[in-house]
């Protein structure tokens, strides 16, 4: 991919605003794709059992970084 802004990282960012983490692996980077889909999932997971809702805001906080990391990546 070229860089920042390249329509490869555009369609990346877009990949993680659906899934946390698949921004990442369609880049290719697998261990941060992993990384960012399990730190989100489990807070999401967290959140939807009722008793640590708070974990939630945790997890958008991670579906948010996953998003911007994926469009500014640099390969």
């Amino acid at each position: 991919m070229s860089g920042q802004g390249s329509g490869g990282n555009v369609l990346a960012a877009i990949c993680s605003f659906i899934v946390p983490g698949l921004g990442q692996l369609v880049q290719g980077r697998i261990l941060a794709a992993i990384i960012f889909f399990i730190l989100a999932g489990v807070n999401y997971s967290l959140a939807a059992t009722g008793f640590l809702f708070f974990m939630g805001l945790f997890g958008f906080i991670f579906h948010v970084w996953s998003i911007i990391d994926a469009a500014r990546y640099r390969g």
